[in-house]
């Protein structure tokens, strides 16, 4: 079973359908078949902090959202740890250079530990790191 990481753009183009990159994450996860896929607490917080002033009925679609990700067999949901922030925090500080926020510093290293190569992103910080991201429109 092919196995991806769900980055916050993901989450949020699938729940706006007025998002830029809604069309391209529909039609990517439509061509996923059976997969299963990984996202961490931190993602479903920045996603939730993306939507939060979007109005009522975004809100709520964002809610409706997580708790479908949170009770779907089909995605692991990585909890945040004293740990994995502390991990975190040290790779943040050893790429000065690049502009990686925490989250995304936190999905690689989770990808890492996952052996996932593939992330359904279009941020390109994480090609930097030598991950495929797969909404991404060259």
């Amino acid at each position: 079973m092919k196995r991806l990481f769900a980055d916050t753009v993901y989450w949020i183009a699938l729940t706006n359908s007025f998002d830029q990159y809604h069309a391209k994450a529909v039609e990517v996860s439509s061509e996923l078949g059976n997969c299963h896929l990984f996202t961490t607490e931190a993602v479903l917080t920045e996603f939730l902090n993306a939507l939060a002033d979007r109005g009522p009925l975004i809100r709520a679609a964002a809610v409706e959202m997580v708790e479908t990700i949170m009770n779907n067999s089909q995605v692991t949901v990585i909890p945040q740890s004293h740990r994995a922030f502390s991990r975190s925090l040290t790779f943040y500080k050893s790429r000065p250079d690049k502009g990686y926020s925490l989250t995304d510093c936190s999905s690689m290293l989770l990808m890492r530990e996952r052996h996932l190569s593939e992330a359904l992103t279009t941020d390109r910080h994480f090609e930097q790191e030598g991950f495929v991201t797969l909404l991404r429109t060259r």
